[in-house]
Parts: structure tokens; C-alpha cells; sequence
């Protein structure tokens, strides 16, 4: 679709099979649809989706509860994620959500709605695990220069630490010396190839792992 007169004609059929009135360019709304005594539906029709197009749509809600957006249905392989953040943040705002193939197929996505949030306990949890395995807030006013830190990025830091200050020692006493429950798997994993496994249960700091630690020695820092 080349136009946005495009969707124009597949939407207003859709709305006219429901019994509705439907003209176009009414005022600031590129398409108004009557039925009897009912409020009227506003359509905003667009070639893609844009923060203006929210803005304008979010502007009608002022008019009527019944506002919608319309664009082409997008295609490739980003239309599964396209379409399921659109659809998320339609039904946040109030908004129906409606998409059109190339074909003239009109596909309602959702209607427009209070929006009533449904909470997920385990991302909550999550978001607070992560919270409280952060050290400090290295984080501060963005990432750092090396990238953004996590909480096992730390605990790897302090177990890098201890190896370059005793040299190479046992997962139990690394964990047992700075606190991180996890060091004899953080070291055996070796996400960041600092670590090298010397005999059983023992570890000891490669040279990345030391070049870790002179770039992320703020990080280290802040976290101490």
C-alpha cells in the first residue's frame, strides 16, 4: 500500500457490513463511522506506526470512547514482535488496534477498552532479585563505557579479585571469601573466559580475566 486512501475503502466496507455510516476526512479524523444514537467510531489510518500516530489517536479519546488506529499489516520477520508490542500498547491506552493486508483483508486486532493490567508475580520477583544482587548503583545515568553491569557481572568481578590477590583457589573458599554463593559455578561456566580450571574444584585468573578487571574496575569499585 502505497497511499493511505488505501485503507480507506477496506475499513469503511468492514464498518458498513456493521451497520454503520461511514465518511471520510471529517474534521481532524481521517475516518468517522455513525450507527443510530451510538457514539461515533474514529479511525486514524496510517502507512506505519509512529509515536504521532498515537498522539492523534490518544487526541480523539477526547471525542469518543471508540477510537482506532489502521495501518498496513507489516510483513517480514519482525511481523510476529511488531504486531504483539503494537497490540500491548494499543490495549494500554484505550485504543482498538486494526491492521490491513495487501489483499484488502481487515483484521481487528482488539477493539478499544479500559486497559486492566494483569501482573506477572514471576517478572516481578525477578526484577527484585536482580535489584538486590546489584551492588551500589553502577548503573547510574546509563550504561557504562563497557556496557551495562548486572548483578553476576559483579559477582564474577569479585571472584576475578580474589583470584588476582591469592592466586588460584578452591570455588568453596572463593565463595566463602566474598560472599557470592555461586562462584564455583560462575568460575566453572567461564561466561566471560576469565577463569581457568586448574584441578578439581580449583580456579585460578586468566590474563582476560585480568583485562576484566582494569575495565570494569569502576564497576568493581562501586560495588565493593
Amino acid at each position: 500500500m502505497e497511499r493511505e486512501s488505501d485503507l480507506y475503502a477496506p475499513v469503511k466496507a468492514l464498518l458498513e457490513t456493521q451497520g454503520y455510516t461511514v465518511k471520510g476526512e471529517v474534521g481532524a479524523a481521517d475516518l468517522v463511522a455513525l450507527r443510530g444514537d451510538e457514539p461515533p467510531v474514529i479511525v486514524e489510518l496510517k502507512l506505519r506506526i509512529t509515536l504521532s500516530l498515537y498522539h492523534q489517536a490518544c487526541a480523539r479519546l477526547s471525542v469518543s470512547d471508540h477510537v482506532y488506529i489502521a495501518v498496513p499489516r507489516p510483513t517480514g520477520p519482525s511481523t510476529r514482535r511488531a504486531l504483539k508490542d503494537n497490540l500491548a500498547m494499543c490495549r494500554r491506552l484505550g485504543l482498538g488496534f486494526i491492521t490491513v493486508r495487501a489483499d484488502g483483508t481487515v483484521e481487528v486486532q482488539c477493539d478499544p477498552g479500559p486497559y486492566v493490567p494483569r501482573r506477572n508475580k514471576a517478572k516481578a520477583a525477578k526484577l527484585l532479585r536482580a535489584f538486590e544482587r546489584l551492588r551500589g548503583d553502577p548503573n547510574e545515568g546509563g550504561a557504562t563505557r563497557h556496557g551495562i553491569v548486572t548483578g553476576y557481572r559483579q559477582d564474577s568481578l569479585a571472584c576475578a579479585a580474589h583470584l588476582a590477590e591469592h592466586g588460584a583457589c578452591r570455588g568453596r573458599d572463593v565463595a566463602s571469601a566474598t560472599g557470592v554463593a555461586m562462584a564455583t559455578r560462575i568460575m566453572r561456566d567461564n561466561h566471560y573466559g576469565w577463569f581457568e580450571r586448574q584441578g578439581k574444584g580449583v580456579y585460578a585468573l586468566t590474563e582476560t580475566g585480568r583485562e576484566g578487571l582494569k575495565h570494569w574496575a569502576y564497576s568493581w569499585e562501586v560495588g565493593r
